[in-house]
């Protein structure tokens, strides 16, 4: 059975991480400009973004509370990632914060009759799912093939599943594209 190639794009959001983690991590957009921009500001956010990253079916109900929530586990994952990336040690802080995330119940998956995963729990279930992810993303091997785009200005991050382990930006589409193209034009200023 091949496998269907997800959008990246879904309902306003960017899903180029090959990690819910790490997708969540992205959820804070313009990271490194003067003025990001919050892509969970409100409770009906989260609660799109989390049917958005499949973790769920339905719309959960979602309170101010667990956007406050999502946005430090974000936090902790964004610090921590970053802290492998540049082969630093972990933040002790975010390092506890996920701990005590991926220590709550998490929500439930069951293989449906559709040979899909299909997950049910609150808010905070599933975002102790995604903290329980993380910790398994970080704990292991998979560990060292975290990346950081090198596109100008994007601060996404992303898991390398490339064979060689090379690969540099968030999205081939997005900012490989543009880097390619700004490489293009910067050769043909220099050869004319």
């Amino acid at each position: 059975m091949e496998k269907v190639k997800k959008p990246e794009i879904r309902d306003g959001f960017r899903f180029r991480a090959g990690h819910v983690a790490l997708d969540l991590a992205g959820t804070l957009a313009a990271r490194l400009k003067q003025s990001p921009r919050e892509l969970l500001a409100h409770p009906s956010d989260l609660a799109r973004w989390l049917v958005a990253a499949e973790l769920t079916d339905a719309i959960p109900e979602v309170t101010q509370a667990d956007v406050a929530l999502a946005r430090t586990l974000r936090e902790s994952i964004y610090s921590l990632a970053l802290a492998h990336i540049h082969q630093r040690a972990l933040p002790d802080e975010a390092r506890r914060k996920l701990n005590r995330f991926a220590a709550q119940a998490s929500a439930v998956p069951q293989l449906g009759k559709d040979s899909g995963i299909h997950i049910s729990g609150k808010t905070q279930e599933l975002l102790a799912s995604i903290a329980r992810d993380a910790v398994l993303l970080f704990g292991r091997e998979t560990g060292t093939r975290l990346r950081q785009c090198e596109g100008e200005s994007c601060a996404l991050l992303f898991l390398d599943t490339s064979r060689s382990g090379e690969r540099r930006w968030c999205s081939m589409s997005g900012c490989g594209n543009k880097s390619k193209i700004a490489e293009f034009r910067r050769r043909q200023r220099l050869n004319s």
